[in-house]
């Protein structure tokens, strides 16, 4: 959750934590198979604060992906440095950031692809099953 005003992303992600460390086979697998990486939440400050969308700099967060500051942004800084060095050790098969939207209803995803794009839609294509 980056945006604090998106507190249905906060039970979302409570929801994948119950189940990837819940008793079920299919969560068994995913752990005997997968190393999970989870940041629950990447702007602590600003929902503490009550803000809507920004952090304590009064910045929006998910638009600093390109160039964090360390210092302005640590958050979105180490969140990126731990994927850099993640890569480094394995492949990241997948990144999600959890939304709420005011307007949309159920689940929608939006992604970025580099290439055909075939692999980036497997887990929105199991997720809508």
């Amino acid at each position: 959750r980056v945006h604090p005003g998106e507190s249905n992303a906060s039970w979302v992600m409570k929801g994948v934590l119950d189940y990837l460390t819940g008793p079920s086979l299919d969560a068994r697998i995913l752990r005997d198979n997968f190393v999970f990486k989870i940041v629950p939440m990447l702007n602590p400050d600003g929902v503490i604060v009550g803000n809507y969308r920004c952090s304590l700099a009064g910045q929006d967060l998910n638009r600093l992906w390109d160039d964090p500051s360390r210092k302005m942004h640590p958050t979105i800084f180490f969140a990126k440095s731990m994927i850099r060095h993640l890569l480094n050790d394995r492949e990241v098969i997948l990144y999600i950031d959890i939304h709420g939207h005011s307007r949309k209803k159920n689940v929608f995803m939006y992604g970025n692809s580099e290439s055909s794009g075939v692999r980036e839609k497997i887990f929105p294509g199991l997720l809508c099953r």
